[in-house]
């Protein structure tokens, strides 16, 4: 037997399933940052209990999808973005460019990380849905809690070699400006998230993280057509027939979902916003929503704001599907993807009993005591593989500090920041095109079978 025909009609099985007739006009793509598996499981009691479900899990269609990256076994989120949105693996660092090799962005006068140095002929620019949605004549929309030119939404609709270049970023989605990146056409018609310094001019005062260029590309936004939002009563009050960019923090991401100011929307209310926006175009549209702030709660070994904003981030779906059943009913003509792009190093461990709550520290099932280390000192069922608390000797915690909003978790190892981790992470489909979301697959495989399922 030909030793490569179980291969070739592997291809051939994923080619003629790949090019099925298209079938969604519209697509919503949901990716929870570092939304591991035992981060989905921990959130999962937090809210339900062992028995329940989060409103994703319900979901009909499954998958498992392996994240490294081009020349990483444990992938930044630039290359698993970068992966879902063009099909293609990614190095480190890099913003949807094919073989570009990350160069750190050179500081400004003012001292900020600014400057691009990717230079000339270092890798290739690969097309996103994002843009191939834009070309074929749909709306299109990028919404997140992170700062707006952050490596997962920068991965939609930008393209540069070093995710940090946040200010060359923030150029490329502004139409009629210098370095505007011309496969959006007339612009993402829909943009929200935080981060409005890479937009506005530096000020030593008010401004000290500021462009250095001079440039206000909210201004410039507003001379382009866009409605122009810094607060939630803002966004509520965008009505479709403009485009629309909300940028909700001055100079940093948004808040946790539990610590939110009332100005800024939560992720919820951008979704439906974004629906309400784009869903106008006859033509159909590309969305796509981040829960961004999971993962930064992680690197913090912050595990309460992680489940907090997984459960947040798990109510935008289901706000967003059902919004999209009373628009499409049945979904027959919506495809909506939710996953990952990394995992991290958090694990539950310690036997916990069923009933107990997933932050705390862990009982003897017996006596209902706090259970012990070899050590004598007790610990809390969620603990990390690395980060920044290890201390020399371990001390007891009790309950009390344990369910504290930002109680840090212990790590094994002593690192700056805890890092991600390199295992597989799942994925949830429904509605149209979503019957081929399934096994397990690589994160390149994703993008074409969105592209497939909407003909782009």
């Amino acid at each position: 037997m030909n030793k490569r025909l179980p291969i070739l009609l592997a291809a051939s099985l994923f080619t003629t399933s790949a090019c099925a007739a298209p079938q969604a006009k519209n697509i919503i793509f949901f990716l929870g940052d570092g939304m591991g598996p035992t981060t989905i499981a921990a959130a999962r009691i937090f809210k339900h209990g062992e028995a329940g479900f989060l409103n994703f899990e319900r979901l009909e269609r499954t998958a498992r999808i392996k994240t490294y990256s081009n020349d990483f076994q444990t992938t930044d989120s630039a290359p698993s973005m970068g992966a879902y949105m063009t099909g293609v693996k990614i190095n480190q660092d890099g913003i949807s460019m094919k073989d570009a090799r990350a160069i750190d962005p050179a500081k400004d006068a003012n001292g900020n990380r600014t400057v691009d140095q990717c230079g000339v002929d270092n890798g290739h620019v690969a097309p996103t849905i994002l843009e191939l949605a834009k070309a074929r004549g749909k709306s299109v929309g990028a919404v997140t809690t992170t700062e707006l030119t952050h490596a997962t939404p920068a991965s939609t609709f930008s393209h540069v070699c070093h995710r940090d270049a946040a200010y060359t970023i923030a150029r490329q989605i502004v139409p009629g400006g210098e370095g505007y990146n011309g496969a959006l056409k007339d612009g993402v018609d829909v943009l929200m998230g935080g981060g409005r310094h890479h937009f506005t001019p530096f000020d030593k005062a008010a401004n000290p993280k500021g462009r250095a260029d001079g440039r206000d590309l909210m201004a410039e936004f507003a001379a382009q057509g866009y409605a122009v939002g810094r607060t939630r009563a803002d966004m509520m009050s965008a009505r479709p027939g403009r485009k629309f960019v909300g940028i909700y923090s001055a100079d940093d991401h948004l808040d946790y979902s539990l610590a939110r100011r009332p100005e800024q929307p939560t992720l919820s209310d951008m979704a439906l916003k974004a629906i309400d926006l784009l869903s106008k175009d006859p033509d159909g549209f590309f969305l796509m929503v981040e829960g961004g702030k999971i993962d930064h709660a992680l690197h913090d070994n912050n595990a309460k704001n992680a489940l907090a904003d997984t459960v947040a981030f798990d109510e935008a779906i289901q706000a967003a599907i059902d919004r999209m059943r009373q628009i499409d009913p049945g979904l027959q003509n919506t495809l909506i993807v939710i996953t990952a792009d990394h995992d991290h190093t958090m694990v539950l461990n310690g036997y916990p009993q069923r009933g107990s709550q997933v932050l705390d520290i862990v009982h003897d099932y017996a006596t209902g005591q706090p259970k012990k280390d070899a050590d004598g000192k007790t610990f809390t069922a969620l603990v990390f593989g690395n980060g920044k608390v290890r201390p020399d000797v371990r001390a007891d915690v009790d309950s009390a500090t344990a369910l504290r909003d930002d109680y840090q978790q212990e790590a094994g190892v002593h690192t700056v920041y805890e890092s991600h981790g390199g295992g597989d992470v799942k994925l949830y489909a429904v509605g149209a095109g979503s019957a081929p979301f399934k096994g397990t697959m690589e994160n390149t495989q994703v993008f074409h079978l969105m592209k497939a399922a909407a003909g782009l």
